[in-house]
């Protein structure tokens, strides 16, 4: 389990090595995406609070990278933190999200990328729930919901 301890030494130290890269030029970006997910995930936008279409759906599934796919959360540490964006506790796993310190707007905060494809998905905070404390805060434009099916067979 991740604490805030790792994330800081992830965003001085260096990230962990995703499974794979994905690259593109910002014009096959651009073909791919929306403009509001481009202006989110690559040129680290953030969408207004309370506005997302995940920030109150708790179905069951993954959420992946709307760039790329990758896997990044599970709906099963997905909660409510009442702040107005996707919150989760921790990400898929270790190697899928990187980490950087970020100093805009006055504010020392780590910005949650992720680690395949280097989209801005938001920010990490130390005032999670128990047990690892972490508030992963991010924007539902950088994400997509893949929905876990149900089986018909018992």
């Amino acid at each position: 389990m991740l604490t805030w301890k790792d994330i800081i030494n992830y965003s001085v130290k260096g990230n962990p090595l995703p499974d794979k890269r994905v690259e593109k030029t910002e014009e096959e970006w651009q073909d791919l995406l929306t403009p509001e997910q481009f202006r989110i995930t690559r040129n680290k936008g953030t969408e207004a609070p309370h506005s997302g279409a995940l920030c109150s759906s708790y179905e069951t599934g993954k959420y992946s990278c709307i760039c790329c796919e990758t896997p990044l959360f599970d709906s099963t540490i997905k909660f409510n933190s009442g702040t107005g964006w996707p919150s989760f506790t921790q990400p898929i796993k270790e190697n899928a999200i990187k980490y950087h310190k970020d100093t805009s707007f006055g504010m020392l905060r780590v910005e949650v990328m992720c680690n395949t494809c280097d989209a801005h998905l938001g920010h990490v905070f130390p005032d999670g729930p128990e047990p690892s404390g972490l508030r992963y805060c991010i924007n539902s434009e950088s994400m997509k919901i893949v929905k876990e099916r149900v089986s018909d067979e018992q």
